[in-house]
């Protein structure tokens, strides 16, 4: 599947388990490791497990290997690898201190309201 459609798969399986503050950042210029970050952060840890299996379980279905799947007995900050679409849940309070957005502050944010309508 094309890199698009992996973002667009992740951010609407973040979505339907109510991830708050989603951004999605477009990597490709910046590093070699994906082609797209997600981030978002749900306010308890059983929410952050919940979207977690969320995108593995909708990412599965669609044929995909997880390649890997990090943090989720913790779920403080739990990273879903999915190939060119790399995403990163965090509980609230980790999401503040850890501030991917800002570490990644030259990568361009992705306009997610066409991908969630």
């Amino acid at each position: 599947m094309e890199p698009a459609k992996t973002l667009e798969l992740a951010v609407k399986a973040a979505d339907e388990k109510k991830a708050e503050h989603i951004v999605a950042l477009d990597m490709k210029e910046i590093s070699l490791i994906a082609d797209y970050f997600v981030i978002g952060h749900g306010n308890s840890s059983k929410q952050v497990q919940s979207i977690a299996q969320e995108i593995k379980k909708k990412a599965q279905a669609e044929g995909f290997d997880v390649k890997r799947l990090e943090g989720f007995e913790e779920a403080k900050w739990v990273l879903i690898d999915l190939g060119d679409v790399i995403v990163h849940i965090f509980h609230k309070d980790e999401r503040h201190y850890y501030n991917l957005e800002k570490l990644w502050g030259d990568a361009r944010q992705i306009e997610l309201q066409s991908v969630l309508s």
